[in-house]
C-alpha cells in the first residue's frame, strides 16, 4: 500500500544514498499510495459540482470522517468531532469562549508544542491571564504533580500532550486525571503524537475532555485536515466563529449568533478538503486491509525493541540508554525515540552524520529525534543507524 510513492521517494534519494532509511516518520508519515487517487477525486468533485460540493461533504463526506475518528477513539457521538486546518485554529477558538477581560487561570506542562506555548506567551501579555506549567520531568511523578495542582487550582482551562512532541513519552494516567477533573475546568488534551499511533480508548472521557489531533502525522493523509472532540453539553460560546457554525440556520438566520449541540459550535469557515477525502481514502484502506491500530503499535513496538537491541550492541557516544528519554518503553511511550545529545550542535551534527550513512530523521534542538513506521521492513534491524 506504500509501495509505489514510497518507491519512488526511495529512488529519488539513492542518488544521494543508498539505500535510505526514512526515520522522521514521526514529522511527516508517508502517504499510502490510495491517497494519490483521493486527491484527485477531490478535484472531480469540488470541479464538476461546483456550489454543490458542500451537499455531498457536509451530508455525506465529513459524517463519513467524524464516524471513522469515532471509532478509532471510541467515542460515543460523531456529530462532536469538530474539523478544522488545524489544531490551533480550533484551540484558539475554544480560547475565544472566554471573556478575556476578566481572569483566566491555565493549567499545562512545560512540554507543549510550540504553537500552544507561543500563544500562551502572547496571552500572557495581557494582565489576566495567568499560566502555571508544571514540569514534565521527572515523568514518574508528573501524573501526581499534576493532579494536584489541576485539584488544587481554581483553573478555567486545562491542557496537556498526550504525547510529548519532544521525547515520545507518555502523559502518565492523562485520560484518567481528566476525567476526575473538577467540572468548572475545560479539559484539553493534545493527542496528535498518540492518535493513529497508540490504542485510544476516549469512551469514559469523552464528555470530559476536548481531545485535538490530525491526519499529518500517524495517519498519513497529509496536513489540512484537524480535529477536536467536544464534551455533551457544551456551552461555550466561541468568539472566534465562522459562518459554517450557522450552516444549517442560512435560510432562517434570527440575528442573535446562535449554536448548535454538534460540531458546528466550534466550526469555522471555508478550507479546502482534499485531505479529507485523502483521511477517509487512508481509513477505508486500513478497514479493507484489517490494519488497526493496535496492529500497527504492535508492529512499532517489535520495530523499536530491535533498534534497542542494535543500539545496546553497538555502544554508540550518543545513542545510548543513557541519553535516551523515556519513561515506560513497553507501556506508555510514543513511536519515535528523542536522544538528548547534550547541545544543538552535537545533535546537528549527529544528525549529518546519519545522513550520510542514509538515515534521515529530525531534531528539536538538543533533542535527536528517530521514528519508527510500518512502512519499515520487517527485516530492519537498525544496525546502520550506529554506523
Amino acid at each position: 500500500m506504500y509501495q509505489k510513492y514510497y518507491r519512488q521517494f526511495l529512488q529519488s534519494q539513492c542518488s544521494r544514498f543508498e539505500n535510505p532509511l526514512h526515520m522522521a516518520c514521526h514529522s511527516h508519515h508517508y502517504w499510502p499510495d490510495v491517497t494519490f487517487e483521493a486527491a484527485q477525486q477531490y478535484w472531480r468533485d469540488a470541479a464538476m459540482l461546483a456550489d454543490d460540493k458542500w451537499r455531498l461533504l457536509f451530508e455525506k463526506k465529513i459524517p463519513a470522517w467524524q464516524a471513522a475518528v469515532a471509532r478509532t477513539l471510541r467515542l460515543p457521538a460523531p456529530d462532536r468531532v469538530a474539523i478544522a486546518p488545524n489544531t490551533h485554529e480550533l484551540v484558539f477558538r475554544l480560547i475565544s469562549a472566554f471573556d478575556l477581560t476578566k481572569p483566566l487561570r491555565i493549567l499545562t506542562t512545560d512540554g507543549e508544542f510550540y504553537s500552544f506555548a507561543r500563544q500562551l506567551q502572547r496571552l500572557e501579555e495581557l494582565p489576566t491571564i495567568e499560566v502555571t506549567r508544571v514540569a514534565k520531568e521527572p515523568y514518574a511523578t508528573l501524573a501526581a504533580r499534576f493532579e494536584r495542582e489541576l485539584q488544587r487550582g481554581d483553573y478555567q482551562l486545562a491542557y496537556a500532550s498526550l504525547v510529548f512532541f519532544d521525547s515520545g513519552v507518555e502523559f502518565p494516567q492523562l485520560l484518567k486525571i481528566a476525567a476526575r477533573k473538577p467540572q468548572s475546568t475545560e479539559f484539553v488534551i493534545d493527542g496528535y503524537h498518540a492518535f493513529f499511533a497508540l490504542p485510544i480508548d476516549l469512551s469514559e472521557a469523552a464528555d470530559k475532555v476536548y481531545f485535538t489531533a490530525g491526519s499529518y502525522k500517524y495517519l498519513g493523509a497529509g496536513e489540512g485536515l484537524c480535529f477536536m472532540t467536544i464534551p455533551a453539553n457544551c456551552q461555550l460560546r466561541p468568539l472566534n466563529t465562522g459562518w459554517f457554525a450557522e450552516l444549517t440556520e442560512l435560510e432562517n438566520r434570527s440575528g442573535r449568533v446562535q449554536f448548535g449541540d454538534n460540531w458546528l459550535r466550534f466550526a469555522g469557515a471555508t478550507m479546502d478538503y482534499s485531505a479529507l477525502y485523502k483521511g477517509l481514502a487512508v481509513f477505508e484502506l486500513f478497514e479493507r486491509e484489517g490494519i488497526t491500530v493496535e496492529k500497527i503499535h504492535s508492529y512499532v513496538l517489535a520495530a523499536q525493541r530491535r533498534f534497542l537491541t542494535a543500539m545496546d550492541q553497538a555502544h554508540h557516544p550518543l545513542l545510548n540508554r543513557s541519553n535516551l528519554i523515556c519513561h515506560d518503553l513497553e507501556n506508555g511511550h510514543g513511536h519515535f525515540f528523542a536522544f538528548d545529545c547534550g547541545s544543538g550542535e552535537k545533535s546537528e551534527q549527529l544528525q549529518r552524520e546519519l545522513e550520510s550513512r542514509g538515515v534521515l530523521c529530525d531534531r528539536r534542538q538538543r533533542l535527536l529525534r528517530l521514528g519508527f513506521a510500518i512502512y519499515h521492513g520487517e527485516a530492519e534491524d537498525y544496525r546502520r543507524v550506529f554506523g
